[in-house]
């Protein structure tokens, strides 16, 4: 997976492509018209030319990169085509291009096959993964949970709960990973903690269409991120996207989590987001593991047991989900991430540096040296300031102030030390 390490390479990428995104209009505008510096100053603060800075402030909106669009006679009946495949996923292309000429299409069969052997495979994925027996090992199924509760973060101040939840249909077992949000970066971690606590990963795993976990293209199959493709590839499982609007297709883990809300969440309270996954993992052993549903005929624990055997064995080490950015320090000496802002080092001012965030930590770099680590903060708007940076901060516009006012003792060198030194007699 790339890094943002790499920066310095892609920058120079960019400077002799000559391509420079929203970003760097946005810094040069501020540099020039909010700081006062000049063009020139400007240019060389950014790494770029005179030239390139002058034609950037001339633009009167942001650059904005834009694939030229080839249009389709398709494309009006794109969702027509996608509303048959969710009727009849095995209806024939010659049958849909009859139907979409008698609503106006013009178009050759071709595109049509095209299209529909693009998206058809998800509509039958989503048919043959409705079945209720299924061999150890052989999938799993992916959703989300949002509680309807929220945990405390710090004194006054609560948040929004959501879990990763992951069945095995085969045992009934599942596995369970709390987080505060709902986003990629949550996602993939949150999976690998679910799969960690499986003890391996089925050969399929069945997804949901959202947004988290794949890339939406209107009148498209969906895909997974490219991120998350790289981390299915190493977990050697196979994605199974499901298209919208298919909870059925899903049907054991919509099962589990309405059981997780009726049998675990009921006159629970949790004192955070630790506190709510140790209560679910000691709860899922002692009572929902113990459970003996009907279609088993026996104990989750003991078809668990089986099934294990059967997962493949996770990567050594783990994938790295962590989130790479990149920014640049701010006046205060602070840089911000996902919501909040961390303190770093005073006298970086300017300096761009990559931050690695985590679901519990957030570690800044400079030039690939590590200046700070702090604990990841889920309040709005927070502010993180590690004690010896506040210190820092606070002796360095100590120092300023004095020097802008003269009161600087400055010690007169006694002269004479050199003389004795280079035996010199006057």
């Amino acid at each position: 997976m790339c890094s943002v390490f790499d920066e310095p390479a892609v920058r120079k990428r960019r400077q002799e492509e000559g391509v420079y995104s929203v970003h760097d209009w946005a810094e040069l505008k501020h540099l020039c018209q909010r700081e006062g510096l000049s063009k020139k100053a400007a240019a060389e603060k950014l790494g770029m030319s005179r030239t390139t800075a002058h034609r950037l402030l001339s633009l009167s909106e942001p650059p904005v990169y834009e694939r030229t669009k080839v249009s389709s006679l398709l494309d009006p009946h794109r969702e027509a085509i996608l509303a048959m495949l969710r009727e009849d996923p095995t209806v024939r292309a010659t049958v849909i291009r009859e139907r979409l000429q008698a609503d106006g299409y013009a178009g050759g069969i071709t595109i049509v096959k095209d299209f529909v052997a693009d998206v058809r495979p998800q509509f039958l994925a989503a048919r043959a993964y409705q079945r209720t027996s299924y061999l150890p090992g052989e999938i799993g199924q992916v959703d989300w949970w949002h509680l309807p509760v929220r945990v405390p973060l710090r004194e006054g101040v609560r948040a929004t709960a959501h879990a990763l939840v992951v069945t095995l249909p085969h045992s009934a077992a599942h596995a369970a990973f709390f987080t505060h949000r709902k986003t990629l970066h949550d996602f993939l971690p949150a999976l690998l903690g679910c799969l960690t606590r499986l003890g391996g990963a089925p050969s399929r795993l069945v997804l949901d269409n959202d947004t988290s976990m794949v890339v939406r293209v209107p009148g498209h199959r969906s895909r997974l991120h490219a991120e998350a493709a790289a981390v299915f590839g190493e977990l050697r499982a196979k994605s199974v996207i499901l298209p919208p609007r298919r909870p059925t297709s899903k049907g054991q883990v919509e099962r589990t989590v309405g059981y997780l809300e009726t049998s675990f969440l009921p006159l629970r309270s949790f004192r955070s987001l630790e506190d709510l996954q140790t209560q679910h993992d000691s709860w899922a052993k002692d009572v929902a593991y113990r459970r003996s549903p009907r279609r088993l005929g026996a104990r989750v624990a003991d078809a668990y047991l089986v099934e294990k055997t059967h997962l493949s064995p996770l990567p050594d080490p783990l994938p790295d989900t962590d989130q790479q950015i990149e920014t640049r320090v701010s006046k205060d000496a602070f840089v911000r991430a996902c919501g909040a802002d961390y303190s770093v080092p005073p006298g970086l001012v300017g300096r761009r540096v990559q931050l690695r965030v985590s679901l519990s930590s957030v570690f800044v770099y400079l030039e690939g040296r590590e200046i700070a680590r702090h604990l990841r903060s889920y309040v709005p708007a927070d502010v993180v300031v590690d004690p010896d940076h506040a210190r820092a901060l606070v002796e360095s516009r100590e120092a300023r102030t004095r020097l802008r006012g003269g009161d600087v003792a400055v010690e007169v060198p006694d002269l004479a030390r050199y003389d004795a030194l280079l035996r010199v007699t006057l």
